[in-house]
């Protein structure tokens, strides 16, 4: 749900930290703890200080510290270091190629995300406060995100994609372009759990009768899209509650998502532009859905489908994408002078897990033993990912 979305989001930023200046050196070999203030590692003479690898290291494992070892703690704070160092060279070569965001780009982004997330302001500082940083840190945290956004648009917009290739693509790979029956569907969403959005319905009595309330609504005739968007507890809000296209093939799949069983087959006996009676998941999460789209018969895709070429276009674009953000971080890790601190302090005390621990909040400690199952969160990356083949369009 949205809640979930917008933490996603600071920790996005987040992983950019500013790498805040300090007077202190690397933290000195002899000491039993690394202080907030000491420096974690340095790259082309900008300090990223341990405070920061902490709370990024807080922030990547999604408050479940306390449930790992120390060795996992150490594996993931490690890795922390690693993606703010690669932040941090990306920012440089963003800075060295002039490419900075506008105090008015920053501004527009942050309230863009407010208004997609559905954030009233107090919400949006609560999040800020979960994230253990001011609004200035989180500014300065976009405006590096911003910067290395447009290092890699820079470089996208070199690249280009011949009709041949796309021909030889499709050639190549005719099972990828078949239009399987199924339905396409939208949905709107009520969460009785706190969302911490400006129109979330807190509790069950809340829920049904918001749940209740819009499908009177729908039934006198007003448009689905229009209350999805004011009224959704879900990221399909942006979309107008579109959920996109499902196959009739995968409609068994609905139900691992706690929705009814049999909703595939209530789908698809629907005609074009009904809407369902208030349906309740597993979850106890209400939700209505619109049939906007049927497909009964599968038929093969051809080079003449709109669609089917800029899907081809996207995936040959994509991979190229991810081809040359690579190269970028290659060649940028390469030249950077990176002395990483962290690292050299594992290798000096391997097994002395307690100078690898990362700093407990007060009154805090963590976990000696993982629980069961537990796995280090895995980090974003630098580049952002991409499909790497197309798929048959859902429409």
């Amino acid at each position: 749900m949205r809640k979930l979305w917008i933490p996603g989001f600071l920790l996005l930023v987040s992983l950019t930290l500013a790498s805040c200046q300090s007077q202190s050196g690397p933290a000195s070999a002899g000491s039993s703890t690394l202080a907030g203030n000491e420096t974690a590692a340095v790259v082309n003479g900008t300090k990223i200080l341990v405070a920061d690898v902490d709370r990024a290291t807080k922030q990547q494992l999604g408050g479940q510290e306390t449930q790992l070892s120390q060795l996992e703690l150490a594996a993931a704070r490690l890795q922390a270091l690693d993606n703010l160092i690669t932040q941090e060279v990306l920012y440089q070569r963003a800075q060295k190629d002039n490419l900075k965001p506008t105090e008015d780009e920053i501004t527009q982004f942050i309230q863009t995300r407010k208004q997609e997330g559905g954030l009233t302001e107090e919400a949006f500082q609560k999040q800020l406060k979960d994230a253990n940083q001011t609004e200035q840190q989180f500014r300065d945290d976009v405006r590096r995100q911003l910067a290395i956004q447009k290092l890699y648009d820079k470089l996208a917009a070199q690249l280009t994609v011949k009709d041949l290739e796309v021909e030889q693509f499709f050639k190549a790979n005719p099972n990828l372009f078949v239009a399987e029956p199924g339905v396409q569907v939208s949905d709107i969403i009520v969460d009785p759990r706190d969302n911490q959005a400006k129109f979330d319905a807190k509790g069950e009595p809340a829920a049904q009768q918001k749940i209740q309330a819009i499908y009177a609504r729908l039934k006198n005739g007003s448009d689905f899209a229009t209350i999805a968007r004011s009224e959704s507890e879900h990221e399909s809000f942006q979309r107008s509650g579109d959920l996109g296209f499902i196959p009739q093939a995968k409609f068994g799949a609905l139900a691992q998502q706690g929705l009814p069983a049999n909703l595939g087959e209530q789908l698809w006996a629907m005609k074009e532009g009904d809407i369902t009676p208030p349906i309740r998941d597993q979850n106890g999460i209400w939700h209505i859905f619109k049939l906007t789209g049927k497909r009964t018969e599968k038929r093969d895709l051809t080079l003449n489908d709109p669609e089917v070429k800029k899907q081809i276009n996207d995936a040959i674009l994509d991979q190229r994408k991810q081809l040359v953000n690579a190269a970028l971080l290659t060649r940028a890790r390469d030249e950077a002078k990176i002395e990483n601190y962290l690292a050299q302090r594992t290798l000096e005390s391997p097994n002395t897990l307690t100078v690898l621990r990362p700093v407990p909040a007060s009154g805090t400690a963590a976990s000696p033993t993982p629980a069961a199952g537990a796995t280090v969160a895995a980090s974003p990356q630098a580049s952002p990912k991409a499909s790497a083949s197309p798929a048959a369009t859902g429409k």
